[in-house]
Parts: structure tokens; sequence; C-alpha cells
């Protein structure tokens, strides 16, 4: 029986194990993190389907695919009839802006999405700005995905160890191959100096008149999910600070209820910080580690999202998986 481990618990981690089981129905797989839920990054996700321009691979066309295969799954849940309780659903809504025509477009999603298009007149003067798109896109939200990817994962069979690794050296002999899908603590697992934290405040309220997402200029963004609405945000790079800062969360407020006075009146359930991991390529790739040791160690790595691991997970994780099968030579029913 073929041994496989997947390093991570966060979406990327969730996503890639339970791919891994349908590519591998008989292998034994096990998911080790020191992590979960919601003290992953994930949870702190709005999980709008909605691509930065700066997300890419090693090349367009393999961006392109993952986000094209992303999408492709998270449609293929939300026509099923267990898309609520995977906390999966579709999102319309506008990106806006007062002095730039061209952030308002993008050349990632409008292939890929339901709808995109240029915002009416009527719109624009509704929401007393200058440009604007309306798209209609996929959300996930974590705090349901996530516990249902655990659920099917361990429903399959596959076991999952809180463990806290120093190096990866240290499944070599108990694992064929390793899934790294360690995010953030790839820095210090791999040695990846180019992952980055890119610090991100938000608030969760609940304001269920809310019905469209809203991005204006930039950082500012409103974003309706099932239980709460995310008010963000912030885009730190190179900022460690996993405390609230009260500064940053004025500012948030202020930009949100300028733009949307009704939130004014929505009552706050928290504010959170994650530190996204950011890489200016995500790292999907496969690599034999050899160690001082003599030891080896088949890895496929797939970490380094940023801000976009919920939406690019599954299409990061597909090619992930026939990277795996390459590693193992096997063909995806052993």
């Amino acid at each position: 029986m073929v041994r496989i481990a997947v390093v991570g618990a966060g979406v990327v981690g969730l996503t890639s194990a339970t791919l891994l089981q349908e590519a591998f129905p008989k292998a034994s797989i096990t998911i080790l993190a020191d992590r979960f839920g919601e003290d992953t990054v994930s949870d702190v996700a709005a999980g709008l389907y909605r691509p930065g321009l700066q997300f890419q691979g090693q090349n367009q066309e393999i961006t392109k695919k993952w986000l094209r295969d992303a999408y492709d799954y998270y449609m293929k849940i939300l026509n099923s009839d267990y898309a609520d309780e995977a906390g999966v659903k579709r999102a319309s809504g506008y990106v806006f802006s007062m002095n730039n025509p061209k952030i308002v477009r993008n050349f990632l999603m409008e292939p890929v999405v339901e709808e995109f298009r240029m915002c009416t007149q009527e719109e624009l003067d509704q929401y007393k700005m200058k440009y604007g798109t309306y798209a209609v896109s996929v959300l996930a939200e974590c705090r349901r995905f996530l516990p249902f990817l655990t659920r099917k994962f361990e429903e399959q069979g596959g076991r999952i160890v809180k463990r806290f690794l120093n190096s990866l050296e240290e499944l070599a002999d108990d694992y064929d191959i390793v899934c790294n899908c360690s995010g953030f603590g790839a820095k210090d697992l791999c040695g990846d100096n180019l992952v980055t934290p890119m610090r991100g405040q938000v608030f969760k309220v609940r304001a269920p008149w809310v019905k469209h997402f809203y991005y204006v200029d930039y950082d500012t963004y409103i974003l309706p999910g099932f239980d709460c609405i995310t008010l963000g945000g912030t885009r730190q790079f190179d900022s460690y600070n996993t405390e609230v800062c009260k500064h940053d969360a004025q500012s948030i407020w202020e930009r949100c209820t300028n733009f949307l006075p009704s939130l004014k009146k929505a009552e706050i359930l928290k504010e959170a910080v994650g530190l996204r991991p950011y890489r200016s390529i995500v790292r999907v790739e496969k690599e034999l580690m050899k160690f001082d040791s003599g030891k080896t160690l088949k890895v496929v790595h797939n970490y380094g999202h940023g801000g976009y691991g919920v939406m690019a997970a599954p299409g990061t994780s597909i090619h992930a998986v026939s990277l795996v099968k390459e590693m193992l030579g096997m063909q995806s029913k052993l």
C-alpha cells in the first residue's frame, strides 16, 4: 500500500488530501498539521472567487488552467445537493473605482465566471462611482468548507494527526511521498525565503441585508458569506504582526461604512488577523529531497497562494495530484 502524507490542514492541504483519495483510493493517506480549523489562516478568508492579477504560476497557461479547474470544481459543488453543507454559494457583486478604470477589469476572471460586464450608468450613479464592473462568481466559506472537507476525508478512511514538523526529513522513513501544503510554514520547513507574510485584518459582521459583494479602489471590500460578512482589509507586505491593530480597524470600518452607510448598524462578531503565505510564483512542483543523513524523500509542493488560497486551491491541488502520479510512476487506481 502506498503511504502518502499531506502536510498542512488549511484549505490547500484538505483539498489536496481529498483529491488524492479520489486518485488513489487504495493508498494510505495521512494529514499532518499543528493547526486546524479556526486556527488556520484559511478560516479568516472570505473565499470569493476573484483572482488578483498578481496571482501566477510558472507561466500564464498554467495559471489560467488552475483558475479554470478551481472554478469548475466549485461549480460542481454548487450544482450538487450538498452545496450549503460545503459552504459554496453563488455570489454577485461589483468592483468600483473613482480614479482608475483599469482596476475594475480582470482578464483572469472575465473569461471564466458566469457573468462579467461593465456597470451601467444607472449602477454607477446609484453607488456614486465613476468606474465599475459587475460579476457573478462563486464563494466558498471556510467555516463550512473546511469541516466539510475534513468529514469527507475521514469518511474515506483518511487519518489526521496533530504534529509539528521541524523538517520534512522526519517523514522519510514512514511515507512514500509527501504533498507539502504547509503555506507560510514552508518558509522554515523548506528553507524557502521567497515565502513572505502578507498581513490581512478584517471584521466579521452580521448584516443580512447586504446581498452583493463590493470591492472599492483596491483594498476596501465587503464580502457576504453564509453566516456573516467580511469587511476588509489590509495588505501589509512582510508583516508578522498577528494582533488586531486598532488603527487598521478604524480605517477598515470607516472605508466600508463610508461606501455602504447601512453597515454602521451591523453587529460586529469578531475582528481577525491572518498572515497570507505570499510567494511571487505559487509553488506547485515535484522535488526529490536529499538530506545530509543520506535519506531521500519524494515531495510535491503546493503552497504560496497568498490571499488566493481558497479560490485557487482546487486548481493547484489537481495539478499537485498529477505530479504525485508522475513521481510514483503509477496509474490513478492503485
